[in-house]
Protein backbone atom coordinates (compact mmCIF):
# COMPACT_ATOMS: atom_id res chain seq x y z
CA UNK A 1 0.00 0.00 0.00
CA UNK A 2 1.14 3.24 -0.88
CA UNK A 3 2.33 6.21 1.92
CA UNK A 4 1.19 9.64 0.72
CA UNK A 5 3.20 12.33 2.66
CA UNK A 6 2.28 15.78 2.19
CA UNK A 7 5.77 18.24 2.69
CA UNK A 8 3.92 21.32 3.60
CA UNK A 9 5.37 24.46 5.80
CA UNK A 10 2.86 27.30 5.59
CA UNK A 11 5.69 29.94 4.78
CA UNK A 12 7.88 29.79 1.63
CA UNK A 13 11.99 29.70 1.75
CA UNK A 14 12.31 27.43 4.67
CA UNK A 15 13.61 24.46 2.57
CA UNK A 16 10.49 22.79 2.43
CA UNK A 17 10.99 21.40 -1.37
CA UNK A 18 14.93 21.20 -0.47
CA UNK A 19 13.13 18.48 2.21
CA UNK A 20 11.03 16.78 -0.31
CA UNK A 21 13.48 16.13 -2.74
CA UNK A 22 16.34 15.03 -0.45
CA UNK A 23 13.83 12.74 2.13
CA UNK A 24 12.50 10.90 -1.62
CA UNK A 25 16.54 10.21 -2.46
CA UNK A 26 16.74 8.96 1.00
CA UNK A 27 13.91 6.68 1.01
CA UNK A 28 15.14 5.57 -2.23
CA UNK A 29 18.60 4.72 -0.89
CA UNK A 30 16.86 2.69 2.16
CA UNK A 31 15.32 -0.13 -0.92
CA UNK A 32 11.83 2.58 -1.16
CA UNK A 33 10.88 3.25 -4.51
CA UNK A 34 9.59 6.90 -4.59
CA UNK A 35 7.19 9.37 -6.28
CA UNK A 36 7.99 13.46 -5.58
CA UNK A 37 4.83 15.51 -6.79
CA UNK A 38 5.66 19.16 -7.57
CA UNK A 39 2.17 20.37 -5.97
CA UNK A 40 3.12 23.89 -6.20
CA UNK A 41 1.13 25.01 -8.99
CA UNK A 42 1.98 28.28 -9.33
CA UNK A 43 5.69 28.73 -8.23
CA UNK A 44 6.72 25.15 -9.04
CA UNK A 45 10.42 24.37 -8.17
CA UNK A 46 11.21 20.10 -7.74
CA UNK A 47 11.58 20.35 -11.98
CA UNK A 48 13.95 23.16 -11.61
CA UNK A 49 16.14 21.62 -8.50
CA UNK A 50 16.76 18.37 -10.59
CA UNK A 51 17.46 19.66 -13.98
CA UNK A 52 14.16 19.14 -15.68
CA UNK A 53 12.56 22.29 -16.15
CA UNK A 54 10.61 21.84 -18.99
CA UNK A 55 8.80 17.97 -20.02
CA UNK A 56 6.38 17.30 -22.32
CA UNK A 57 3.89 16.28 -20.00
CA UNK A 58 3.53 17.78 -16.76
CA UNK A 59 1.07 17.93 -14.24
CA UNK A 60 -0.60 21.21 -15.18
CA UNK A 61 -1.46 19.08 -18.13
CA UNK A 62 -2.78 16.00 -16.10
CA UNK A 63 -5.15 18.86 -14.02
CA UNK A 64 -6.20 19.85 -17.49
CA UNK A 65 -7.85 16.89 -17.73
CA UNK A 66 -5.18 16.01 -21.52
CA UNK A 67 -3.10 13.08 -19.46
CA UNK A 68 -3.24 10.46 -17.01
CA UNK A 69 -0.58 11.49 -14.37
CA UNK A 70 1.26 8.01 -15.38
CA UNK A 71 2.24 10.34 -18.50
CA UNK A 72 3.52 13.32 -16.76
CA UNK A 73 5.84 10.37 -14.34
CA UNK A 74 9.35 10.72 -15.17
CA UNK A 75 12.10 8.26 -13.63
CA UNK A 76 15.38 10.18 -13.01
CA UNK A 77 19.21 9.55 -12.48
CA UNK A 78 18.61 9.77 -8.72
CA UNK A 79 16.59 7.23 -8.42
CA UNK A 80 13.03 8.57 -7.51
CA UNK A 81 10.22 9.14 -9.70
CA UNK A 82 9.03 12.75 -10.79
CA UNK A 83 5.17 14.11 -11.01
CA UNK A 84 6.64 18.32 -11.96
CA UNK A 85 4.28 21.15 -12.58
CA UNK A 86 4.52 23.49 -15.38
CA UNK A 87 6.92 26.81 -14.99
CA UNK A 88 4.57 28.14 -17.67
CA UNK A 89 2.25 30.63 -16.64
CA UNK A 90 -0.73 30.34 -19.40
CA UNK A 91 -0.78 26.55 -18.29
CA UNK A 92 -2.23 27.65 -15.23
CA UNK A 93 -5.28 28.07 -17.01
CA UNK A 94 -8.10 25.69 -16.88
CA UNK A 95 -6.49 24.13 -13.81
CA UNK A 96 -8.23 23.45 -10.45
CA UNK A 97 -6.52 22.47 -7.66
CA UNK A 98 -9.38 21.28 -5.75
CA UNK A 99 -8.86 17.88 -8.22
CA UNK A 100 -5.20 17.41 -7.18
CA UNK A 101 -6.37 14.49 -4.30
CA UNK A 102 -7.88 12.33 -6.67
CA UNK A 103 -5.23 12.96 -9.42
CA UNK A 104 -2.85 12.00 -6.84
CA UNK A 105 -4.19 9.19 -5.78
CA UNK A 106 -4.47 7.43 -9.29
CA UNK A 107 -0.69 6.95 -7.73
CA UNK A 108 -1.69 4.52 -5.37
CA UNK A 109 0.29 1.24 -5.69
CA UNK A 110 2.80 2.74 -8.24
CA UNK A 111 5.49 3.48 -5.23
CA UNK A 112 6.21 2.73 -2.11
CA UNK A 113 5.71 6.49 -0.57
CA UNK A 114 4.30 9.49 -2.70
CA UNK A 115 5.71 12.65 -1.13
CA UNK A 116 3.86 15.57 -2.40
CA UNK A 117 5.31 19.00 -2.46
CA UNK A 118 3.04 21.73 -0.90
CA UNK A 119 2.77 25.15 -2.06
CA UNK A 120 3.49 27.70 0.27
CA UNK A 121 1.13 29.37 2.35
CA UNK A 122 -2.49 28.13 3.55
CA UNK A 123 -4.37 28.86 -0.15
CA UNK A 124 -6.06 26.75 -2.14
CA UNK A 125 -2.98 24.74 -3.51
CA UNK A 126 -1.77 24.34 -0.05
CA UNK A 127 -5.42 23.03 0.98
CA UNK A 128 -5.67 20.70 -2.27
CA UNK A 129 -2.08 19.15 -1.07
CA UNK A 130 -3.41 18.54 2.76
CA UNK A 131 -5.96 16.72 1.27
CA UNK A 132 -3.88 14.63 -1.28
CA UNK A 133 -1.96 12.89 1.66
CA UNK A 134 -2.92 10.83 4.38
CA UNK A 135 -0.33 12.54 6.75
CA UNK A 136 1.72 15.47 7.00
CA UNK A 137 5.37 16.29 7.70
CA UNK A 138 6.02 19.86 8.66
CA UNK A 139 9.28 21.78 7.53
CA UNK A 140 10.37 24.95 9.30
CA UNK A 141 12.97 27.54 10.27
CA UNK A 142 14.10 28.03 14.23
CA UNK A 143 12.54 31.91 13.55
CA UNK A 144 9.57 33.17 15.02
CA UNK A 145 8.10 34.43 11.62
CA UNK A 146 8.52 30.54 10.30
CA UNK A 147 7.43 28.98 13.49
CA UNK A 148 4.24 30.71 13.35
CA UNK A 149 3.00 29.57 10.15
CA UNK A 150 3.90 26.47 10.67
CA UNK A 151 1.73 26.51 13.78
CA UNK A 152 -1.05 27.91 11.55
CA UNK A 153 -0.53 25.20 9.00
CA UNK A 154 -0.65 22.49 11.89
CA UNK A 155 -4.15 23.56 13.08
CA UNK A 156 -5.61 23.46 9.92
CA UNK A 157 -4.38 20.36 9.55
CA UNK A 158 -6.38 19.13 12.78
CA UNK A 159 -9.31 20.96 11.70
CA UNK A 160 -9.39 18.71 8.27
CA UNK A 161 -8.34 15.46 9.95
CA UNK A 162 -5.25 14.92 8.99
CA UNK A 163 -2.30 13.55 11.41
CA UNK A 164 1.19 15.31 11.38
CA UNK A 165 3.95 12.91 11.94
CA UNK A 166 6.32 15.60 13.01
CA UNK A 167 8.40 18.83 12.71
CA UNK A 168 11.82 19.36 10.49
CA UNK A 169 13.85 22.03 11.54
CA UNK A 170 15.78 23.17 8.38
CA UNK A 171 18.67 25.74 7.84
CA UNK A 172 19.91 25.18 11.71
CA UNK A 173 22.63 27.21 12.70
CA UNK A 174 21.92 26.02 16.70
CA UNK A 175 23.43 29.76 17.53
CA UNK A 176 21.53 31.35 20.66
CA UNK A 177 19.99 33.56 17.93
CA UNK A 178 17.65 30.61 16.89
CA UNK A 179 14.31 29.27 19.23
CA UNK A 180 15.05 26.71 20.78
CA UNK A 181 13.91 23.02 19.98
CA UNK A 182 12.18 22.97 23.63
CA UNK A 183 10.44 25.69 22.63
CA UNK A 184 9.59 24.91 18.74
CA UNK A 185 7.87 21.78 20.79
CA UNK A 186 5.83 23.65 22.93
CA UNK A 187 4.59 26.48 20.72
CA UNK A 188 3.54 23.56 17.82
CA UNK A 189 2.91 20.65 19.97
CA UNK A 190 4.31 18.35 18.26
CA UNK A 191 7.61 16.42 18.17
CA UNK A 192 11.08 18.05 16.41
CA UNK A 193 12.07 14.59 14.97
CA UNK A 194 15.04 16.34 12.91
CA UNK A 195 16.83 18.92 12.82
CA UNK A 196 18.95 19.44 9.33
CA UNK A 197 21.83 21.94 9.99
CA UNK A 198 22.56 24.89 7.44
CA UNK A 199 25.03 23.64 4.89
CA UNK A 200 26.88 25.06 1.90
CA UNK A 201 26.61 21.69 0.37
CA UNK A 202 22.65 22.12 -0.34
CA UNK A 203 23.32 25.34 -2.34
CA UNK A 204 26.24 23.30 -4.22
CA UNK A 205 24.08 20.14 -4.85
CA UNK A 206 20.93 22.95 -6.22
CA UNK A 207 23.06 24.19 -8.61
CA UNK A 208 24.74 20.58 -9.97
CA UNK A 209 20.45 19.92 -10.30
CA UNK A 210 21.29 17.00 -7.87
CA UNK A 211 20.07 15.47 -4.53
CA UNK A 212 22.70 16.60 -2.09
CA UNK A 213 22.09 12.92 -0.34
CA UNK A 214 23.80 11.99 -3.58
CA UNK A 215 26.38 14.97 -4.44
CA UNK A 216 27.66 15.02 -0.52
CA UNK A 217 26.56 12.09 0.85
CA UNK A 218 28.49 12.67 3.74
CA UNK A 219 27.82 16.11 4.87
CA UNK A 220 25.93 17.24 7.54
CA UNK A 221 22.48 17.85 5.73
CA UNK A 222 22.68 14.60 3.60
CA UNK A 223 22.82 12.54 7.12
CA UNK A 224 20.54 14.58 8.85
CA UNK A 225 18.18 13.90 5.81
CA UNK A 226 19.14 10.16 5.66
CA UNK A 227 18.67 9.44 9.42
CA UNK A 228 15.09 11.35 8.59
CA UNK A 229 14.52 8.49 6.33
CA UNK A 230 15.17 5.78 8.46
CA UNK A 231 13.43 7.58 11.64
CA UNK A 232 9.99 7.62 9.05
CA UNK A 233 10.52 4.05 8.21
CA UNK A 234 11.03 2.64 11.94
CA UNK A 235 14.71 1.78 10.79
CA UNK A 236 17.74 2.40 13.15
CA UNK A 237 20.21 4.12 10.79
CA UNK A 238 23.06 2.60 9.35
CA UNK A 239 25.56 4.79 7.50
CA UNK A 240 27.13 1.71 5.77
CA UNK A 241 23.94 0.17 4.37
CA UNK A 242 22.84 3.41 2.97
CA UNK A 243 25.58 3.66 1.17
CA UNK A 244 25.35 0.24 -0.06
CA UNK A 245 22.02 0.92 -1.45
CA UNK A 246 22.92 4.34 -3.04
CA UNK A 247 25.70 1.80 -4.87
CA UNK A 248 23.78 -0.56 -6.36
CA UNK A 249 20.86 2.01 -7.27
CA UNK A 250 23.63 4.13 -9.40
CA UNK A 251 24.37 0.32 -10.95
CA UNK A 252 20.56 -0.41 -11.95
CA UNK A 253 20.89 3.43 -13.55
CA UNK A 254 23.81 2.88 -15.95
CA UNK A 255 22.72 -0.80 -16.72
CA UNK A 256 19.32 0.81 -17.97
CA UNK A 257 16.95 -0.92 -15.32
CA UNK A 258 15.65 2.39 -14.60
CA UNK A 259 14.33 5.04 -17.17
CA UNK A 260 15.86 8.12 -17.41
CA UNK A 261 14.27 11.11 -17.86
Amino acid sequence: MTRFITVISGKGGVAKTTTAINLGVAFNQFGKEVTVVDANLTTPNVGLYLGAPVVPINLHHVLQGKYPVSDATYMLPCGIKMVPASIALQDLNGVKPEHLPRIIKGLDKTSDIVLIDAAAGLGREALAAINSSDELLIVTNAELPAITDALKTIKLAEELGKPVIGVVLTKSRGDDLEVSVRNIEAILEKPVISVIPFDEAIREALQMKDSVVLTHSKSKSAIGYKKLAAALLGRDYDERAAREFSFLGSIFNRLGFRKRL
